[in-house]
Protein backbone atom coordinates (compact mmCIF):
# COMPACT_ATOMS: atom_id res chain seq x y z
CA UNK A 1 0.00 0.00 0.00
CA UNK A 2 3.05 2.29 0.28
CA UNK A 3 4.70 1.89 -3.12
CA UNK A 4 2.29 1.06 -5.93
CA UNK A 5 2.05 1.24 -9.70
CA UNK A 6 -1.72 0.64 -9.72
CA UNK A 7 -3.53 3.35 -11.67
CA UNK A 8 -0.31 4.59 -13.29
CA UNK A 9 -1.40 4.10 -16.90
CA UNK A 10 0.68 4.81 -20.01
CA UNK A 11 -1.14 5.84 -23.17
CA UNK A 12 1.84 6.52 -25.44
CA UNK A 13 5.15 4.84 -26.20
CA UNK A 14 6.96 8.00 -25.13
CA UNK A 15 5.32 7.86 -21.70
CA UNK A 16 6.23 4.19 -21.33
CA UNK A 17 9.86 4.82 -22.31
CA UNK A 18 10.45 7.96 -20.24
CA UNK A 19 13.41 8.15 -17.88
CA UNK A 20 11.31 7.50 -14.74
CA UNK A 21 8.16 5.67 -15.92
CA UNK A 22 6.69 5.08 -12.43
CA UNK A 23 4.91 8.20 -11.15
CA UNK A 24 5.92 7.70 -7.52
CA UNK A 25 9.60 7.41 -8.50
CA UNK A 26 9.29 10.47 -10.69
CA UNK A 27 7.74 12.62 -7.97
CA UNK A 28 10.29 11.37 -5.46
CA UNK A 29 13.17 12.48 -7.67
CA UNK A 30 11.45 15.82 -8.31
CA UNK A 31 11.14 16.43 -4.56
CA UNK A 32 14.81 15.56 -3.97
CA UNK A 33 15.83 17.82 -6.84
CA UNK A 34 13.68 20.68 -5.56
CA UNK A 35 15.19 20.41 -2.08
CA UNK A 36 18.72 20.27 -3.51
CA UNK A 37 18.20 23.33 -5.72
CA UNK A 38 15.78 25.51 -3.75
CA UNK A 39 16.40 24.67 -0.08
CA UNK A 40 19.99 23.51 0.51
CA UNK A 41 21.74 26.64 -0.91
CA UNK A 42 20.03 28.81 1.73
CA UNK A 43 21.16 26.66 4.67
CA UNK A 44 24.53 25.35 3.50
CA UNK A 45 27.61 26.08 5.64
CA UNK A 46 31.27 25.97 4.72
CA UNK A 47 31.76 22.76 6.67
CA UNK A 48 28.75 21.08 5.08
CA UNK A 49 29.91 22.07 1.61
CA UNK A 50 33.59 21.17 1.99
CA UNK A 51 33.17 18.01 4.06
CA UNK A 52 30.10 16.41 2.49
CA UNK A 53 28.10 18.00 -0.32
CA UNK A 54 30.70 19.23 -2.82
CA UNK A 55 32.94 16.11 -2.64
CA UNK A 56 29.83 13.90 -2.84
CA UNK A 57 28.66 15.60 -6.05
CA UNK A 58 32.12 15.45 -7.66
CA UNK A 59 32.72 11.84 -6.68
CA UNK A 60 29.24 10.96 -7.95
CA UNK A 61 30.23 12.25 -11.42
CA UNK A 62 33.47 10.24 -11.32
CA UNK A 63 31.61 7.13 -10.10
CA UNK A 64 29.04 7.46 -12.91
CA UNK A 65 31.90 7.66 -15.40
CA UNK A 66 33.65 4.58 -14.05
CA UNK A 67 30.33 2.74 -13.80
CA UNK A 68 29.68 3.38 -17.49
CA UNK A 69 32.98 1.73 -18.36
CA UNK A 70 33.07 -1.07 -15.78
CA UNK A 71 29.45 -1.63 -14.80
CA UNK A 72 27.78 -1.20 -18.20
CA UNK A 73 30.55 -2.14 -20.66
CA UNK A 74 32.48 -4.60 -18.51
CA UNK A 75 35.92 -3.01 -19.07
CA UNK A 76 37.93 -2.96 -15.83
CA UNK A 77 39.83 0.27 -15.15
CA UNK A 78 42.24 1.22 -12.38
CA UNK A 79 43.28 4.54 -13.92
CA UNK A 80 40.53 6.80 -12.62
CA UNK A 81 42.90 8.97 -10.59
CA UNK A 82 45.14 9.53 -13.60
CA UNK A 83 42.20 10.53 -15.81
CA UNK A 84 40.96 12.91 -13.10
CA UNK A 85 44.45 14.44 -13.18
CA UNK A 86 44.15 14.89 -16.95
CA UNK A 87 40.90 16.81 -16.43
CA UNK A 88 42.44 18.92 -13.66
CA UNK A 89 45.58 19.87 -15.60
CA UNK A 90 43.66 20.45 -18.83
CA UNK A 91 41.32 22.80 -16.95
CA UNK A 92 44.32 24.60 -15.40
CA UNK A 93 46.04 25.13 -18.76
CA UNK A 94 42.81 26.38 -20.31
CA UNK A 95 42.10 28.72 -17.41
CA UNK A 96 45.56 30.28 -17.57
CA UNK A 97 45.74 30.40 -21.38
CA UNK A 98 42.23 31.76 -22.03
CA UNK A 99 41.26 33.84 -18.98
CA UNK A 100 38.31 35.50 -20.72
CA UNK A 101 36.52 32.23 -21.49
CA UNK A 102 33.89 30.95 -19.04
CA UNK A 103 35.00 28.38 -16.48
CA UNK A 104 32.06 26.21 -17.55
CA UNK A 105 33.54 25.97 -21.06
CA UNK A 106 36.95 25.16 -19.59
CA UNK A 107 35.52 22.30 -17.51
CA UNK A 108 33.67 20.84 -20.51
CA UNK A 109 36.76 21.16 -22.73
CA UNK A 110 38.84 19.49 -20.01
CA UNK A 111 36.36 16.61 -20.14
CA UNK A 112 36.79 16.37 -23.92
CA UNK A 113 40.59 16.33 -23.58
CA UNK A 114 40.28 13.53 -21.03
CA UNK A 115 37.94 11.66 -23.40
CA UNK A 116 40.61 11.77 -26.11
CA UNK A 117 43.24 10.48 -23.66
CA UNK A 118 40.82 7.79 -22.49
CA UNK A 119 40.28 6.58 -26.05
CA UNK A 120 44.07 6.38 -26.52
CA UNK A 121 44.51 4.25 -23.41
CA UNK A 122 41.36 2.29 -24.27
CA UNK A 123 42.88 0.89 -27.45
CA UNK A 124 44.40 -2.13 -25.60
CA UNK A 125 40.85 -3.19 -24.66
CA UNK A 126 40.40 -4.35 -28.27
CA UNK A 127 42.95 -7.09 -27.70
CA UNK A 128 43.01 -7.75 -23.95
CA UNK A 129 40.42 -7.87 -21.19
CA UNK A 130 39.94 -8.73 -17.55
CA UNK A 131 43.06 -8.73 -15.39
CA UNK A 132 45.34 -7.73 -18.26
CA UNK A 133 43.20 -4.69 -19.09
CA UNK A 134 43.22 -3.71 -15.41
CA UNK A 135 47.02 -3.82 -15.45
CA UNK A 136 47.10 -1.70 -18.63
CA UNK A 137 44.90 0.99 -17.08
CA UNK A 138 46.98 0.81 -13.90
CA UNK A 139 50.02 1.54 -16.05
CA UNK A 140 48.15 4.54 -17.48
CA UNK A 141 47.55 5.77 -13.92
CA UNK A 142 51.25 5.72 -13.05
CA UNK A 143 52.32 7.12 -16.42
CA UNK A 144 49.95 10.10 -16.24
CA UNK A 145 50.98 10.98 -12.68
CA UNK A 146 54.65 10.73 -13.68
CA UNK A 147 54.03 12.88 -16.76
CA UNK A 148 52.38 15.71 -14.82
CA UNK A 149 55.16 15.57 -12.24
CA UNK A 150 58.09 15.58 -14.66
CA UNK A 151 57.00 17.97 -17.44
CA UNK A 152 57.09 21.56 -16.09
CA UNK A 153 54.90 22.86 -18.93
CA UNK A 154 51.84 21.29 -17.35
CA UNK A 155 52.22 23.34 -14.15
CA UNK A 156 53.49 26.47 -15.96
CA UNK A 157 57.04 26.00 -14.66
CA UNK A 158 56.00 26.66 -11.06
CA UNK A 159 58.82 26.15 -8.55
CA UNK A 160 56.57 24.14 -6.23
CA UNK A 161 55.11 21.93 -8.96
CA UNK A 162 51.64 22.79 -7.68
CA UNK A 163 48.78 24.19 -9.76
CA UNK A 164 46.39 26.80 -8.35
CA UNK A 165 43.05 27.85 -9.80
CA UNK A 166 42.72 31.60 -10.51
CA UNK A 167 39.46 33.30 -9.63
CA UNK A 168 36.68 32.83 -12.17
CA UNK A 169 33.01 33.78 -12.04
CA UNK A 170 29.74 32.42 -13.40
CA UNK A 171 26.97 35.02 -13.83
CA UNK A 172 29.04 37.41 -11.75
CA UNK A 173 29.46 34.99 -8.81
CA UNK A 174 32.94 33.69 -7.97
CA UNK A 175 33.10 29.88 -8.18
CA UNK A 176 36.89 29.42 -8.09
CA UNK A 177 39.60 31.20 -6.15
CA UNK A 178 39.88 32.19 -2.48
CA UNK A 179 36.75 34.38 -2.32
CA UNK A 180 34.10 31.80 -3.17
CA UNK A 181 30.97 31.18 -1.13
CA UNK A 182 29.84 27.71 -0.09
CA UNK A 183 26.52 27.96 -1.92
CA UNK A 184 28.23 28.99 -5.18
CA UNK A 185 30.62 26.03 -5.27
CA UNK A 186 27.76 23.72 -4.31
CA UNK A 187 25.47 25.04 -7.04
CA UNK A 188 27.95 24.75 -9.91
CA UNK A 189 28.79 21.17 -8.88
CA UNK A 190 25.07 20.39 -8.52
CA UNK A 191 24.26 21.67 -12.01
CA UNK A 192 27.03 19.58 -13.57
CA UNK A 193 25.92 16.52 -11.59
CA UNK A 194 22.25 16.83 -12.56
CA UNK A 195 22.96 17.34 -16.27
CA UNK A 196 25.56 14.58 -16.50
CA UNK A 197 23.44 12.12 -14.49
CA UNK A 198 20.45 12.64 -16.81
CA UNK A 199 22.72 12.21 -19.84
CA UNK A 200 24.12 8.98 -18.40
CA UNK A 201 20.65 7.69 -17.54
CA UNK A 202 19.44 8.23 -21.10
CA UNK A 203 22.63 6.90 -22.68
CA UNK A 204 22.50 3.66 -20.72
CA UNK A 205 18.81 3.12 -21.52
CA UNK A 206 19.27 3.74 -25.27
CA UNK A 207 20.88 1.84 -28.11
CA UNK A 208 24.38 2.89 -27.01
CA UNK A 209 23.82 1.45 -23.55
CA UNK A 210 22.41 -1.78 -24.96
CA UNK A 211 25.55 -2.20 -27.07
CA UNK A 212 27.71 -1.64 -24.01
CA UNK A 213 25.78 -4.23 -22.02
CA UNK A 214 25.96 -6.72 -24.88
CA UNK A 215 29.75 -6.38 -24.90
CA UNK A 216 29.78 -6.75 -21.12
CA UNK A 217 27.67 -9.90 -21.07
CA UNK A 218 29.41 -11.72 -23.95
CA UNK A 219 31.51 -9.83 -26.45
CA UNK A 220 31.69 -12.67 -28.99
CA UNK A 221 27.90 -13.10 -29.07
CA UNK A 222 27.50 -9.32 -29.31
CA UNK A 223 29.80 -9.21 -32.33
CA UNK A 224 27.85 -12.03 -33.98
CA UNK A 225 24.56 -10.12 -33.71
CA UNK A 226 26.09 -7.00 -35.23
CA UNK A 227 27.59 -4.99 -32.39
CA UNK A 228 30.89 -3.41 -33.40
CA UNK A 229 33.26 -4.10 -30.45
CA UNK A 230 35.72 -1.41 -31.57
CA UNK A 231 33.07 1.30 -31.60
CA UNK A 232 31.32 0.10 -28.45
CA UNK A 233 34.45 -0.19 -26.29
CA UNK A 234 36.06 3.04 -27.44
CA UNK A 235 32.75 4.89 -27.02
CA UNK A 236 32.55 3.59 -23.45
CA UNK A 237 36.13 4.70 -22.76
CA UNK A 238 35.44 8.14 -24.29
CA UNK A 239 32.19 8.78 -22.38
CA UNK A 240 33.61 7.40 -19.14
CA UNK A 241 36.77 9.50 -19.43
CA UNK A 242 34.72 12.61 -20.22
CA UNK A 243 32.81 12.21 -16.96
CA UNK A 244 35.97 11.50 -14.98
CA UNK A 245 37.74 14.46 -16.60
CA UNK A 246 34.88 16.79 -15.65
CA UNK A 247 35.06 15.44 -12.10
CA UNK A 248 38.81 16.05 -12.01
CA UNK A 249 38.39 19.60 -13.31
CA UNK A 250 35.75 20.35 -10.67
CA UNK A 251 37.83 18.69 -7.96
CA UNK A 252 40.79 20.94 -8.77
CA UNK A 253 39.17 24.24 -9.67
CA UNK A 254 36.03 24.40 -7.54
CA UNK A 255 36.71 22.11 -4.56
CA UNK A 256 40.41 22.23 -3.67
CA UNK A 257 41.66 25.25 -5.60
CA UNK A 258 45.24 23.96 -5.60
CA UNK A 259 46.56 20.44 -6.13
CA UNK A 260 49.77 18.46 -6.42
CA UNK A 261 49.19 15.51 -8.69
CA UNK A 262 50.96 12.79 -6.70
CA UNK A 263 49.16 13.61 -3.46
CA UNK A 264 45.66 14.26 -4.83
CA UNK A 265 45.33 12.01 -7.89
CA UNK A 266 47.37 9.01 -6.86
CA UNK A 267 46.39 5.35 -6.98
CA UNK A 268 44.33 5.81 -3.80
CA UNK A 269 41.90 7.98 -5.77
CA UNK A 270 41.45 5.26 -8.38
CA UNK A 271 40.67 2.66 -5.73
CA UNK A 272 38.34 5.03 -3.88
CA UNK A 273 36.13 5.56 -6.95
CA UNK A 274 36.27 1.82 -7.72
CA UNK A 275 35.10 1.04 -4.16
CA UNK A 276 32.24 3.48 -4.66
CA UNK A 277 30.79 1.59 -7.59
CA UNK A 278 31.40 -1.80 -5.94
CA UNK A 279 29.54 -0.79 -2.78
CA UNK A 280 26.94 1.27 -4.65
CA UNK A 281 26.30 -1.28 -7.37
CA UNK A 282 27.78 -2.00 -10.77
CA UNK A 283 25.63 -1.09 -13.76
CA UNK A 284 23.45 1.41 -11.90
CA UNK A 285 23.38 5.21 -11.98
CA UNK A 286 21.69 5.21 -8.58
CA UNK A 287 24.47 2.92 -7.34
CA UNK A 288 27.09 5.52 -8.28
CA UNK A 289 25.29 8.11 -6.13
CA UNK A 290 24.77 5.65 -3.28
CA UNK A 291 28.39 4.53 -3.24
CA UNK A 292 29.70 8.09 -3.43
CA UNK A 293 27.41 9.21 -0.61
CA UNK A 294 28.39 6.27 1.57
CA UNK A 295 32.16 6.67 1.21
CA UNK A 296 32.01 10.46 1.60
CA UNK A 297 29.78 10.41 4.67
CA UNK A 298 31.44 7.42 6.41
CA UNK A 299 34.74 9.20 7.34
CA UNK A 300 32.77 12.23 8.61
CA UNK A 301 30.56 10.03 10.80
CA UNK A 302 33.55 8.08 12.13
CA UNK A 303 35.36 11.33 12.92
CA UNK A 304 32.37 12.69 14.84
CA UNK A 305 31.87 9.45 16.79
CA UNK A 306 35.51 8.44 17.25
CA UNK A 307 37.39 11.72 17.62
CA UNK A 308 34.76 14.14 18.92
CA UNK A 309 32.67 11.85 21.15
CA UNK A 310 35.06 9.07 22.22
CA UNK A 311 38.32 11.02 22.05
CA UNK A 312 40.17 8.53 19.86
CA UNK A 313 43.26 9.72 17.94
CA UNK A 314 42.65 10.63 14.30
CA UNK A 315 45.00 7.95 12.93
CA UNK A 316 43.02 5.25 14.77
CA UNK A 317 39.78 6.62 13.28
CA UNK A 318 41.37 6.55 9.82
CA UNK A 319 42.37 2.92 10.31
CA UNK A 320 38.82 2.05 11.38
CA UNK A 321 37.58 3.68 8.19
CA UNK A 322 39.84 1.43 6.09
CA UNK A 323 38.78 -1.68 8.03
CA UNK A 324 35.06 -0.91 7.64
CA UNK A 325 35.37 -0.16 3.91
CA UNK A 326 37.36 -3.36 3.31
CA UNK A 327 34.88 -5.46 5.28
CA UNK A 328 31.95 -3.95 3.41
CA UNK A 329 33.55 -4.61 0.03
CA UNK A 330 34.07 -8.28 0.94
CA UNK A 331 30.54 -8.54 2.29
CA UNK A 332 28.96 -7.01 -0.81
CA UNK A 333 31.04 -9.12 -3.19
CA UNK A 334 30.00 -12.29 -1.34
CA UNK A 335 26.40 -11.62 -0.34
CA UNK A 336 25.15 -8.88 -2.69
CA UNK A 337 27.41 -8.27 -5.73
CA UNK A 338 25.02 -5.62 -7.09
CA UNK A 339 25.53 -3.42 -4.05
CA UNK A 340 23.30 -0.84 -2.45
CA UNK A 341 21.34 -0.34 -5.65
CA UNK A 342 20.11 -3.93 -5.52
CA UNK A 343 19.15 -3.55 -1.85
CA UNK A 344 17.12 -0.47 -2.82
CA UNK A 345 15.40 -2.44 -5.62
CA UNK A 346 14.56 -5.26 -3.22
CA UNK A 347 13.15 -2.77 -0.72
CA UNK A 348 10.88 -1.30 -3.39
CA UNK A 349 9.71 -4.80 -4.36
CA UNK A 350 8.83 -5.51 -0.74
CA UNK A 351 6.95 -2.21 -0.48
CA UNK A 352 4.93 -3.16 -3.54
CA UNK A 353 3.68 -6.33 -1.81
CA UNK A 354 3.35 -5.02 1.75
CA UNK A 355 1.39 -5.93 3.86
CA UNK A 356 0.86 -9.19 2.01
CA UNK A 357 3.28 -12.13 2.51
CA UNK A 358 5.87 -13.04 -0.11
Amino acid sequence: MIYREAGDFKTTYAADAQTFPIKLDRWGYFVILAVAVLVVPFFITDYMANAILVPFLIYAIAAIGLNILTGYCGQVSLGTGGFMAVGAYACYKLMTSFPDVSIVIHILLAGLVTAAVGVLFGLPSLRIKGFYLAVATLAAQFFLVWLFNKVPWFYNYSASGQISAPERTVLGVAVTGPSTDAWATYMICLVFTIVLALMARNLTRGSVGRRWMAIRDMDIAAEIIGVNPLKAKLTAFAVSSFYIGVAGALFFSVYLGAVEVGEVFGIQKSFLVLFMIIIGGLGSIFGAFAGAAFLVVLPVVLKVIGSDWLGWPTDLVAHFNLVIVGALIMAFLIFEPHGLAQLWRLLKEKLRLWPFPH
